[in-house]
């Protein structure tokens, strides 16, 4: 049986708990405050750095395009890119940052093509939130416009859809891809192989590229179960006429391995690194072929 005494503990103990969560919930909004104002900033002041990893055909080392990357100041509140795009995601800004970013994006790569027009005809690989495409006031033409407000085409433009923002109405985003197509910008589908929906992924969207996760690519020439899974997307992509580009090589001997299994293209630090100018990836001499 309780005593008093230890009903008022327990009374006591309940109130100093209550009172935890409801410091610990305030500076949680504070917190989430603060990054977005700073978030509203960085785009205000359009202060994202922007980056450009070159893409490489395996076989010949032909620089093919690039992905644009576009990365915050590093603060306090973002330490990372990884926390910056994190919270972006769980934000109802994402229209908008992606609208920003895509005007950053274009007007850098005009910039530093300018006196390369040896690459002016690169193309450029752009991280799209899937239903992004779907916003009216991106779909009526005016992305369009603004492709060709920089001087580029848009057969350059190829809007890479991370599978992990997966899509789920694949019939009605097939036709939205269409009306894309007409337009003459082309598909990615990014992240391939790290999700439960690839298969279906690229029957359905038919993208013109598949951008093999790095997961998928890590130390593939000593897993065999990676193995299988990539030579499983390469056989697809040929007999449906999509280039497979895989990410995140960063070893001579997964590059080996890729190129002796006829992987299309590719995109890593040992290929190339991120840069603020438009520099040429390369491939290290061809090892021998190794028994895997």
């Amino acid at each position: 049986m309780m005593t008093k005494q230890h009903t008022s503990r327990l009374h006591h103990n309940s109130l100093f708990t209550y009172f935890q969560y409801l410091n610990q919930a305030r500076k949680k909004e504070i917190l989430e405050y603060r990054r977005f104002v700073a978030f509203h900033q960085i785009m205000r002041d359009q202060t994202l750095s922007t980056f450009f990893q070159p893409i490489l055909e395996l076989d010949t080392g032909e620089n093919v395009g690039y992905e644009i990357l576009n990365r915050p100041p590093a603060s306090e509140l973002f330490p990372t890119t990884e926390h910056f795009y994190d919270f972006v995601g769980q934000t109802d800004q994402v229209s908008l940052f992606e609208q920003g970013c895509r005007q950053i994006s274009l007007r850098s790569f005009r910039e530093k093509v300018a006196g390369l027009p040896e690459r002016s005809n690169a193309l450029i690989f752009m991280n799209v939130h899937p239903h992004a495409l779907c916003e009216e006031h991106i779909s009526s033409g005016e992305l369009l416009e603004l492709v060709k407000g920089y001087g580029l085409s848009p057969g350059q433009i190829v809007f890479e859809l991370t599978e992990k923002q997966a899509v789920t109405d694949y019939e009605s985003y097939e036709g939205v891809l269409a009306s894309y197509r007409a337009q003459g910008f082309r598909i990615a589908i990014d992240d391939a192989g790290s999700g439960y929906n690839s298969l279906k992924t690229l029957v359905y969207l038919k993208p013109e590229y598949v951008k093999l996760d790095r997961s998928l690519i890590q130390n593939i020439h000593l897993n065999p179960v990676q193995q299988q899974i990539v030579m499983i997307l390469v056989e697809y992509a040929n007999k449906s006429g999509t280039h497979v580009i895989a990410e995140g090589i960063e070893r001579a001997e997964e590059l080996t391995y890729l190129r002796d299994r006829g992987v299309h293209m590719g995109q890593g630090y040992a290929l190339g690194r991120p840069s603020s100018e438009l520099t040429m990836g390369s491939l290290p001499p061809k090892q021998a072929a190794a028994s895997f």
